[in-house]
């Protein structure tokens, strides 16, 4: 990979997983569910939550591989089903609302036991488009730089959210709901753009893999 490659790459893999993970656009939501919870036990949440985000994607990019042969799996139709996964879920974040992939509905946030791991770390920040923007990201590659650097990119997201849910208060206090709503909209518009790009991607590997067979 070179130089200029990897630094593209980097910043796209940076951008993405900002965008579908929206660490300031999901503290209101850690805040309305740690309520009731104390001080040292809002830092537990937020700790154990993102650990167990960047648990789970790790697991995902690092046996993404496996799961194409496992199922036999063309990268191109994993990227247009995942930027149609994807686009569904900036749709909503462009309206400034909830999707029910990225968002729990109120029961399902009740009965869980704890919510540090649900709803917070999945589906909240570790759910359906987080894992398919990781696994789009790696693809067929064997590269281990690539595969790492997608794995560190998504730890500093992750460190990031930890950070926006510990001072989640001082945070929602200077930025007002408006422009809480302003960037969250922002995020959906970018990861709409990322959603686009992973379909036209797929369609063209599809349209390439077509004129090869038909010129064979």
């Amino acid at each position: 990979m070179g130089k200029d490659h990897f630094l593209v790459f980097t910043l796209q893999a940076l951008v993405s997983f900002l965008a579908i993970m929206n660490p300031v656009g999901n503290t209101p939501i850690f805040l309305s569910l740690v309520d009731e919870f104390p001080e040292e036990e809002r830092i537990k949440i937020a700790r154990t939550a993102t650990l167990w985000a960047f648990f789970i994607v790790t697991i995902f990019t690092l046996g993404g591989n496996f799961i194409f042969r496992l199922f036999g799996i063309t990268l191109p139709a994993f990227r247009i089903a995942g930027g149609i996964l994807v686009f569904m879920i900036a749709y909503h974040l462009v309206r400034a609302k909830r999707s029910h992939q990225h968002h729990p509905t109120e029961e399902e946030a009740e009965s869980a036991e704890d919510i540090a791991v649900t709803p917070l770390a999945t589906p909240i920040l570790a759910g359906p488009g987080t894992i398919t923007t990781a696994l789009s990201l790696v693809g067929r590659q064997t590269d281990l730089v690539r595969i790492f650097t997608i794995i560190g990119i998504f730890g500093l997201v992750c460190l990031a959210t930890y950070l926006c849910f510990v001072y989640g208060e001082i945070l929602t206090k200077r930025l007002r709901p408006y422009w809480i709503g302003v960037m969250t909209r922002l995020m959906g518009l970018i990861l709409a753009v990322v959603a686009v790009q992973m379909v036209l991607e797929g369609l063209t590997e599809v349209v390439s893999q077509i004129i090869v067979k038909g010129g064979g």
